[in-house]
C-alpha cells in the first residue's frame, strides 16, 4: 500500500490523511504497507456511504474483499439514514468459528493422529458443494432460519450447555425465512452439517503457549490440552442470499438517489423497506450458520470418542465473523442504537458486557484468529471499552497476502500435505487444489497480526494454539 497520505496515530493505528471521513487502519506498518491498495480504495468508499458514525476501519488482517474490504469495519446509524450494506457482511454471512475445548491431553492423543484426522474426515462432509446425510425440507429450513442451533439441539444435536456459549445463545431473533428466495432455501437442503470449502476447516489443536494465566482459567484451558476449532458459516443458503440482495438493494440505493461510489457496496437505509427485508434475511442466514456448526460439533464429538472413548468436549464459545449486528455503543458521550457492519472481523465484546456468559463476565469475550494449516492460531480475549476503539471488534484470522491464483503458482497440494506431515501435522482434503490455495504462505504471519490486535488495544493474548491435524474442504 502507498504509504504517502497514510499517517500513524500510534505504532498501531494508522489514517489516511487525505479522506473528509476518518478512516483508522489497525496494523503495524509493515502489516499496512503489506496490503493491497484495494483495501485503501474500498475501505475510503466506505466512508462515502450515508449514516456513518465514526471512522471506517480495517483489522490488522484486513486484505481485499468484495465491496467492504475484509476486515472492515463500520457502523451506521439509522436515525440519521444510516445504510445496510451485503458488501459489508460478506457472502458467506455469519461465517465464524465454533471453539471447544477437551478433557484430554498431547499425550493422550499423540499416537492417535491419524486415527483422528481419519475419523473427522470421513464424519463430517467437507468440500466445494458437499452435502451430508442430513436432508431437510423446505418447511424444515424455515425452521433452521428461526431457530439456529437450537433447532439442532432439539433434533438431537448436541446438549443444552453448548448454548450458554454460543452467539446470541444460538438462535438469532427476528429473521424471516419469509424474505430468503426459494433458490437460496434448495441450496441449503443438504447442506447442513457441512463444512464447505475455501479457508474453512475443522481442526485439532494443542494450547501451546499461555500468556494471560488468568483468562485460560476462565476459559478452562491449560498448557498441552487440546483443543478444536470449527470454522465455516452459512454455506449455500448464506451465498445466495448476499447474491439475490445485491441486485435488490442496488435498485433500492437507485431509487432513494443513494450515489455508490461502487457497486459492489449496494446498499439501502436500515429503515427502508428493502433495508429491513434485507436484515430479516441476514438473520435468517446467521441462525442457518448457528445450526450449522451447532450439527459439526455434535459429529466432531461422535468421531473424537470413536477414537477416545472417554473423551469429553465443551464448547468454549462460538462467534461469527461476517455479520450487521444492532448494538448500544456509546459515541461521544453518548449512547446509540448502531447497525455494525463486520465483514472478516469478530465481535469482542469486553469484560461485564451483559451479553456475556457469567463464566466470561470477568475476563471479556474469547476471541478466535485462526491461521492456515500449519501456522496456528490464537485465542484472545475482548478488551475494556476505553481501550478498543473499533466498536468491540478485532481481527478473524491471518488474512490472505496472496490471491488463490497466486498461490496455485507457488504451492502444489500434494507437496504441503507432506511437508506438513513431517512436522507431525496431518492434512486430509477433499482435492489437491484446495490445499495449495490454503497454502500457509499465502496468508500474513499469525503470530505479527496476533500481536497487532494486542498492541492496537482490540483484544488480549490469552494462549497460542498448535496444529496437530486439519480437515480442509
Amino acid at each position: 500500500m502507498d504509504m504517502t497520505d497514510i499517517k500513524p496515530l500510534d505504532p498501531y493505528r494508522w489514517t489516511i490523511t487525505s479522506t473528509p471521513k476518518p478512516v483508522i487502519l489497525y496494523g503495524n506498518k509493515a502489516l499496512i504497507e503489506e496490503m493491497d491498495e484495494k483495501v485503501r480504495e474500498q475501505i475510503v468508499n466506505v466512508t462515502k456511504l450515508p449514516g456513518l458514525v465514526g471512522a471506517a476501519m480495517t483489522m490488522p488482517d484486513a486484505h481485499w474483499g468484495y465491496g467492504f474490504p475484509i476486515g472492515g469495519v463500520a457502523a451506521f446509524d439509522p436515525d440519521e439514514g444510516g445504510i445496510i450494506s451485503a458488501g459489508g457482511v460478506g457472502f458467506d454471512i455469519s461465517c465464524g468459528v465454533r471453539c471447544l475445548r477437551t478433557n484430554v491431553f498431547i499425550n493422550d492423543v499423540s499416537g492417535h493422529l491419524l486415527q483422528i484426522v481419519d475419523a473427522l474426515f470421513n464424519t463430517v462432509p467437507a468440500g466445494v458443494g458437499s452435502e451430508g446425510e442430513i436432508r431437510l425440507s423446505m418447511t424444515e429450513i424455515n425452521k433452521v432460519m428461526t431457530g439456529g442451533a437450537e433447532w439442532a439441539l432439539r433434533k438431537g444435536y448436541g446438549v443444552r450447555e453448548d448454548l450458554n456459549y454460543v452467539e446470541e445463545k444460538g438462535c438469532m431473533a427476528d429473521a424471516e425465512p419469509d424474505n430468503v428466495s426459494d433458490q437460496a432455501k434448495k441450496r441449503q437442503l443438504g447442506e447442513m452439517g457441512t463444512l464447505g470449502s475455501g479457508n474453512h476447516y475443522l481442526e485439532v489443536e494443542v494450547v501451546e503457549k499461555i500468556y494471560d494465566a488468568e483468562a485460560a482459567r476462565a476459559f478452562g484451558i491449560s498448557e498441552g490440552q487440546i483443543i478444536i476449532a470449527i470454522h465455516c458459516g452459512s454455506r449455500g443458503l448464506g451465498h445466495q442470499i448476499g447474491s439475490d440482495y445485491l441486485v435488490a438493494l442496488a435498485k433500492a440505493a437507485g431509487r432513494l438517489g443513494i450515489h455508490l461510489p461502487d457497486r459492489e457496496l449496494a446498499c439501502a437505509p436500515i429503515l427502508s423497506e428493502e433495508g429491513q427485508r434485507y436484515i430479516g434475511a441476514m438473520r435468517a442466514g446467521i441462525n442457518c450458520a448457528l445450526a450449522n456448526r451447532q450439527i459439526i460439533t455434535h459429529l466432531t464429538r461422535e468421531a473424537m470418542s470413536s477414537i477416545i472413548p472417554d473423551i469429553h468436549i465443551e464448547t468454549l464459545y462460538d462467534v461469527s465473523h461476517n455479520t450487521c449486528k444492532q448494538e448500544k455503543h456509546r459515541v461521544d458521550n453518548k449512547e446509540r442504537e448502531l447497525f455494525v457492519h463486520r465483514k472478516g472481523a469478530t465481535r469482542a465484546l469486553p469484560p461485564g458486557h451483559m451479553l456475556l456468559p457469567e463464566r466470561y463476565k470477568q475476563t471479556g469475550q474469547p476471541v478466535f484468529i485462526g491461521g492456515s494449516m500449519g501456522t496456528g492460531s490464537y485465542l484472545l480475549a475482548g478488551n475494556p471499552v476505553e481501550q478498543n476503539q473499533a466498536f468491540s471488534s478485532a481481527s478473524h484470522g491471518a488474512g490472505r497476502k496472496m490471491s488463490r491464483h497466486q498461490a496455485l503458482k507457488q504451492w502444489h497440494g500434494r507437496q504441503l500435505i507432506d511437508e506438513l506431515e513431517r512436522q507431525k501435522i496431518y492434512i486430509r482434503s477433499k482435492t489437491m487444489r484446495g490445499v495449495a490455495e490454503e497454502a500457509p504462505g499465502a496468508y500474513k504471519d499469525v503470530d505479527e497480526v496476533a500481536e497487532a490486535t494486542e498492541k492496537g488495544g482490540l483484544a488480549r493474548r490469552v494462549a497460542f494454539l498448535r496444529p496437530l491435524a486439519c480437515i480442509k474442504g
